[in-house]
């Protein structure tokens, strides 16, 4: 069979090679789904970039302040055992999107604009056709201008943001994009990461509020995929948030010593406009039947390492309660790159401040996503967790979960964790016994790698890219950001052309 080994299975979970893969029809809904199908929820999903796990006060963080988000902790569900699909930011998000892991994602990539096929459905063509309005606002990063990847081809009624996850190192272009038209920013001369009138940011959160309030009388799917805390960290000097930490004895960075700073305003601006929105939801009458998920894209970095603090300044894969750390970061497949922040709340659905160790991970949304809505889910990679998330039925849990990135090689069964680094050598951890990740134990367990590596060896499939129509757009949006090598660019082309 040509084509992505699953796109023929339409109506039940298979097992493929240890791996489950197919798809979550209304028909074959657990009684969990067809209850809440039956009063299909709006949806709110937000990601938050590069949020690490510990990076939150009801995590035991000291220094961030997340009164909203603790909130949301208390009101809703928490999951000790989330897993984003990829540990950067392009192939995440492809992964959540389309329901796929990374061995059979049609982008793979962290070029800021490689797309996915034309024909792939996502979360909001899935939805759409169960009739919600679809909106998304933020860093879209699975495939730029001018390809086969932009949103209002893939189910999108509007998507205003970023285009080219590169486009979104910058809080100050000189525009925007709404549905590949270019929208300009008043004010940005766009060769500053620090500088500039309109913040990016702010004009994204507003247009997602003025979505919701627009829409709370149908049903809408609103997907926020924000910049914040990850980018070059510029703010406006007036900004609220900013003002609560502008005065800190900070002074660790990367390219300014006010960039730890900017970090935890940035982390009190999202945090902020997450209590905005929930406010618009009461004010619209709408909280009640409306689901809201928050994570973050990928595992956290240790951004701003000082010597006393030597994994990163605000120690998002360090837990201060025992001392231990995920190991690794950002585009690693250790557990340091992938371990993910993951809450969710829907008042009297969700329960109240409720613990879940369920093992999950993106190809799960899209399943997910369609049992809540009572959607007919495309084939996925993915097991919905809705029984969790509701408390009710039987929860059907992965044999095994599959990442790959760059070289690097990845496999969980059970508690077992195997991997492959570029060096091309397999380790295997027990993660009940070693959530660090420092014990390889590879030669006392060799069945059990094998075993794994056979499951690895399934589960990848040669990837079939999207297609690239317009090179010279792509490259336009790709060299907005005022990276050394884009300078020159930019400044002879100030007009914005």
């Amino acid at each position: 069979m040509k084509g992505h080994p699953v796109v023929a299975i339409a109506a039940a979970w298979i097992v493929v090679a240890g791996l489950v893969v197919g798809g979550s029809p209304a028909a074959a809904q657990s009684a969990t789904a067809q209850s809440a199908a039956a009063d299909p929820p709006n949806i709110i999903y937000i990601m938050l970039d590069e949020w690490g796990y510990f990076e939150s006060g009801h995590m035991g963080n000291g220094d961030l302040l997340t009164p909203n988000i603790d909130r949301f902790a208390e009101e809703g569900m928490r999951f000790t055992n989330a897993y984003a699909g990829a540990p950067v930011c392009g192939p995440t998000r492809c992964s959540l999107l389309t329901g796929l892991h990374a061995g059979h994602m049609s982008m793979r990539k962290n070029d800021g604009f490689s797309p996915i096929r034309s024909e792939e459905p996502t979360l909001a063509s899935m939805l759409k056709q169960q009739g919600y309005v679809t909106g998304g606002f933020g860093k879209w990063g699975i495939g730029g201008r001018g390809t086969s990847g932009v949103p209002e081809q893939h189910g999108f009624d509007q998507f205003f943001g970023y285009y080219d996850q590169v486009h979104a190192h910058t809080f100050y272009p000189r525009y925007l994009i709404r549905n590949s038209q270019e929208v300009p920013l008043p004010g940005n001369p766009g060769i500053s990461f620090f500088e500039g009138e309109t913040h990016a940011h702010v004009e994204i959160f507003n247009e997602a509020l003025k979505f919701i309030r627009e829409n709370h009388e149908q049903r809408f799917f609103c997907y926020l995929p924000w910049t914040p805390p990850h980018g070059l960290w510029g703010i406006d000097e007036d900004d609220p948030s900013w003002q609560l930490f502008k005065d800190k004895p900070w002074t660790a960075g990367q390219r300014t010593e006010n960039d730890a700073k900017v970090y935890a305003a940035f982390m009190h601006m999202v945090d902020r406009q997450l209590g905005q929105i929930i406010s618009l939801l009461k004010e619209t009458a709408i909280d009640d039947n409306t689901v809201i998920f928050l994570c973050g894209d990928n595992g956290g970095q240790d951004y701003f390492k000082t010597p006393e603090r030597p994994h990163g300044f605000f120690g998002p894969n360090l837990n201060p309660q025992t001392g231990e750390r995920f190991r690794a970061g950002k585009g690693s497949l250790y557990e340091g790159g992938l371990k993910v922040p993951y809450l969710v709340r829907w008042p009297g659905k969700v329960q109240d401040a409720s613990v879940a160790n369920h093992l999950l991970y993106y190809p799960d949304v899209m399943p997910t996503l369609a049992d809540l809505a009572g959607a007919e889910c495309p084939p996925t990679d993915g097991l919905s967790f809705a029984p969790t998330l509701l408390g009710q039925g039987d929860q059907p849990t992965h044999p095994s979960l599959y990442w790959e990135y760059q070289g690097q090689t990845a496999v969980r069964m059970g508690n077992w964790k195997a991997y492959r680094g570029r060096n091309g050598t397999w380790e295997l951890y027990d993660l009940s016994q070693d959530v660090e990740e420092k014990q390889n134990v590879a030669d006392d367990y060799p069945e059990t790698l094998k075993q794994l590596v056979g499951l690895a060896d399934q589960a990848h499939r040669p990837v079939r890219p999207g297609t690239i129509h317009d090179r010279e757009v792509m490259m336009k949006d790709h060299r907005q950001a005022p990276h050394q090598g884009n300078l020159e660019y930019l400044k002879r082309n100030a007009n914005g052309s």
